[in-house]
């Protein structure tokens, strides 16, 4: 009896799942892939260079980025010179006119070194943007790439996985979501391993999808027809936080376990 009374009241599942985020790394330049310094399911640290593409271009770009710099920089310089000195004739010299000329001339120049340092700073940050790097500390995931693919800007062609991210997801049904309550422990037990993984109630899900919720004709929400007298309940998502991992065991998002909440006194 009782241990009827505890499979049927008890807040545990066998309907829980490992997750984790992943980072979609992508490119925030185009060009040829030339090297790739990750293999597959290589753990990486945020920051890690994990393939290049050509910088030749970028190289020229930033070098003419820095030629235009110094030409408008001494440009700027002697146009600075001329209306200061104009400044300082006096009417008898040189005319109203002429200085205000001298003075628009040097705040032209002035303002196009400024977009040209502007360029420069581009043309520098793509030069560097042709390492793309790991946004996070993780394992490299599905590796295809390799030298000679063409990178696109914008578009995500190598995963990591969070390694700082991983919980567990534990699809209670409703009749035993009542005792739950967030901060509450939680024992984790995977389906290959024999020794538990500890954590606690982070949050519960707040809302699932229903198929009563869609839209028939006339805009009408369409319900489906009910024929048994048997309600199967419905499962809601716990989010279970890991707090502590067996060094026997190696996490992987997908796999499968069994969730037991254990509610503390009220």
């Amino acid at each position: 009896m009782s241990l009827w009374d505890y499979y049927t009241t008890q807040p545990w599942t066998r309907d829980g799942q490992v997750r984790a985020q992943v980072a979609d790394i992508a490119p925030q330049i185009s060009g040829q892939i030339v090297a790739v310094h990750v293999h597959d399911n290589q753990f990486v640290h945020k920051g890690d260079v994990l393939y290049e593409i050509d910088p030749f271009d970028f190289q020229i770009s930033l070098a003419s980025a820095d030629a235009v710099v110094q030409q408008r920089r001494v440009s700027a310089q002697v146009q600075e010179a001329d209306a200061r000195r104009r400044q300082q004739l006096t009417t008898l010299s040189t005319s109203v006119e002429q200085t205000q000329q001298y003075v628009g001339s040097a705040e032209e120049d002035a303002a196009m070194l400024a977009q040209a340092i502007a360029q420069q700073s581009q043309a520098r940050i793509n030069l560097q943007r042709t390492q793309v790097r790991s946004t996070v500390n993780g394992y490299v995931n599905n590796l295809l790439m390799r030298v000679g693919d063409y990178a696109n800007q914008g578009t995500a062609d190598i995963e990591v996985i969070d390694a700082d991210s991983f919980w567990v997801d534990g699809y209670f049904e409703e009749t035993k979501i009542e005792p739950i309550r967030v901060g509450d422990p939680a024992q984790v037990r995977l389906l290959g391993y024999r020794d538990p993984v500890f954590g606690h109630v982070e949050s519960i899900t707040r809302g699932i999808a229903t198929p009563n919720a869609a839209v028939s004709t006339q805009g009408l929400p369409s319900v489906s027809p009910t024929y048994t007298w048997v309600r199967l309940a419905q499962r809601i998502p716990v989010r279970i936080h890991i707090d502590a991992v067996p060094p026997t065991v190696v996490l992987a998002a997908g796999m499968t376990a069994t969730v037991i909440v254990r509610p503390r006194p009220r």
